[in-house]
């Protein structure tokens, strides 16, 4: 029997990608870890609760990133252990698809680039429907930690670079689920573009409060609470994703002051530190 473990982090929008299929994310310490074991044998086994709830994607995953050769004689094993909150718009399908790839490359293609790797992950959240754009720039944060602005389109980083450390975001997960119809981001395609363009200049901040401001009027927030959180401290704030949580990043010293902001609504508060470390996979 083989085993291997991967390790990444999760990762919160800079600017959402699906108006465009442009976008950028940072990297944040929420974590998430695979173990893979093979044996001989044949089929795709499921070994914790956790990576049930994502079998769909973990399957797609494996059936792209593993040869078929392979699959027809090898007993696959996988277990998942996430720190990071599914359905909240802070990239655990992105970090999901990246690791269990990662995972399967060291096993069964080892010689597999660091761009092969995310390109199964990315084509894997298309084909099992749990991503429009497939998301290249989420798994791309989840991956490389720091600052990614890519095209998703072309599958392209145009710029990457490492967070100051001294920074963390404060996230609130709220209560409801709730989101609006993403599809409609589209209408406000020339102001995501405007932020993107913003990004690709390390405008990060700025390129986060304008797609804020957008993706909340569109997804049912209110815009309001990203003024509130720049007037408490926070360098930049948005709604993550496609909501619902709220991600303002901020410097250390400013978070209790940003974390108030969210004291009077319904849900969870998580401080996170930025993410600046790459992923990383060994044989057990």
């Amino acid at each position: 029997m083989t085993q291997v473990k991967a390790s990444m982090h999760g990762a919160v929008s800079i600017v959402n990608a699906i108006a465009t299929g442009k976008g950028a994310a940072l990297g944040i310490s929420l974590g998430i870890e695979a173990t893979i074991t093979t044996e001989p044998g044949k089929g795709i086994f499921f070994l914790n609760r956790e990576s049930n709830l994502s079998a769909r994607l973990i399957r797609a995953v494996v059936e792209t990133s593993v040869p078929k050769s392979y699959l027809e004689q090898t007993k696959i094993g996988i277990s998942v252990k996430t720190e990071i909150p599914s359905g909240y718009g802070l990239k655990s399908s992105s970090a999901i698809s990246s690791v269990i790839s990662l995972a399967c490359a060291k096993l069964f293609k080892p010689k597999a680039s660091d761009f092969e790797i995310l390109g199964d992950g990315v084509h894997a959240s298309i084909q099992s429907k749990l991503s429009i754009t497939g998301a290249f720039d989420d798994a791309c944060a989840c991956y490389f930690g720091g600052f990614v602005v890519t095209d998703n389109t072309n599958t392209k980083i145009t710029r990457s670079e490492k967070a100051p450390d001294d920074l963390s975001a404060v996230i609130f997960v709220p209560k409801s689920r709730r989101r609006g119809n993403v599809k409609r981001l589209r209408t406000l395609q020339s102001i995501f573009a405007q932020a993107w363009d913003l990004a690709s200049k390390s405008e990060y901040w700025n390129a986060m409060i304008l797609n804020g401001l957008a993706t909340s009027t569109i997804l049912g927030s209110d815009p309001r609470i990203i003024t509130e959180l720049i007037e408490s401290g926070a360098l930049g704030a948005t709604i993550s994703g496609n909501g619902p949580s709220i991600a303002a990043v901020a410097k250390n010293d400013r978070i209790s002051n940003v974390k108030k902001v969210f004291s009077s609504l319904e849900g969870e508060t998580i401080v996170s530190p930025i993410n600046n470390k790459k992923a990383e996979v060994y044989e057990v």
